[in-house]
């Protein structure tokens, strides 16, 4: 990049505010006097990375380095000792993938997971299931054809996991991050509303509360033992496929996102797939979400931790991955239909 500089200004006309950057060699990128946290970025689009740069920046980082996809597969293949610059946040746009680097973002996986580096991956969906199958040990967030607002939230998402080293920043830095992250706690807390059915949301707690509810037992008179009541079976996955063509049919009358539910229609995608014995592909089930790709990812990454979908690797490709209903969420999918009984065929 040669020897340049550029000032950004982080006040209200305030010269201890401002920063200068220099930018060094090979897309290295040094910040004077600051202890925030470090981001590298790789992406081959020279704007993508000075706008990933500037929402960085903005938010109080520090510029660990900057370079295209070329540089993360040589950083990769380096020396022991060159492999483990990572930075604290790791921010990589890769919308067209080829073998050699999935390999290299399976490695960067690792290593990320290894140093506690976090780790946000864009790409597109064409790619999605390539990129999703090799990214399976660093909780890393992935986003699909983002806009720059998803890479801000993407961002403050990462910040809000740094946990302590959050009290490295200074107060100038603390308060942008805080301006950054706010949003996305206005998010979660939407999230949280809508799935609970309440107008008010816990910030601390996840957008699901799943425990296995419904998995009733009774006591045997005879044996005085704790006996489970018999699982139904899971619905007729035609009934499962109607009630989903059903619902897809408002699209046509109305505004989607005026009836968006992700996780229901996840839910009842994968408990139609589980009763045909089919895999499904994250790239398919985020278009069965009905939710832009990225949205979709969020509540896969939620309804996974709150133990209602799981990751299950392919056997046979260790590059693939699919995602399926737990049991419990199984179950009480099945329960679920049970209940409603004749009533099913009118669900919408």
């Amino acid at each position: 990049m040669g020897q340049a500089a550029k000032q950004f200004d982080y006040g209200n006309g305030d010269a201890q505010s401002s920063r200068v950057v220099e930018m060094r060699g090979q897309g290295r990128v040094q910040d004077r006097g600051t202890s925030a946290l470090a981001v590298s970025i790789f992406a081959d689009r020279s704007y993508l990375r000075a706008e990933m740069e500037e929402d960085a920046l903005a938010a109080g980082l520090r510029i660990a380095q900057t370079a295209d996809l070329g540089n993360l597969l040589a950083s990769d293949a380096g020396p022991a000792g060159h492999e483990g610059v990572l930075g604290d946040l790791v921010l990589v746009d890769c919308p067209v993938i080829d073998g050699a680097e999935l390999a290299a973002l399976a490695r960067l996986d690792l290593r990320a997971a290894k140093s506690g580096s976090q780790l946000v991956v864009s790409t597109s969906i064409g790619s999605l299931d390539d990129v999703f199958g090799c990214l399976d040990q660093s909780e890393a967030q992935i986003l699909v054809t983002p806009s720059r607002a998803d890479r801000v939230i993407a961002l403050g998402r990462t910040l809000a996991r740094a946990g302590n080293r959050v009290r490295e920043l200074s107060e100038e830095d603390r308060l942008a991050l805080l301006r950054l992250t706010e949003q996305v706690g206005q998010i979660a807390q939407k999230l949280e509303a809508l799935s609970s059915g309440s107008g008010t949301a816990s910030a601390t707690s996840s957008a699901f509360r799943f425990d296995g509810a419904g998995d009733e037992a009774r006591l045997d008179e005879g044996t005085d033992r704790l006996v489970r009541a018999a699982r139904p079976p899971l619905p007729d996955p035609r009934l499962v496929r109607k009630i989903i063509r059903q619902r897809q049919l408002r699209a046509r009358f109305f505004e989607g996102d005026l009836f968006a539910d992700p996780a229901w229609d996840m839910l009842l995608d994968l408990t139609a797939a589980r009763a045909e014995h089919v895999r499904v592909s994250v790239t398919s089930l985020c278009i069965a979400s009905g939710v832009p790709p990225t949205t979709a990812l969020r509540w896969i990454g939620q309804m996974t931790d709150a133990g209602l979908l799981q990751r299950v690797d392919d056997e046979t490709d260790r590059r693939r991955a699919f995602i399926t209903l737990t049991d419990k969420a199984a179950d009480a999918m099945a329960r679920y239909f049970a209940e409603l009984g004749a009533a099913a065929t009118t669900l919408v």
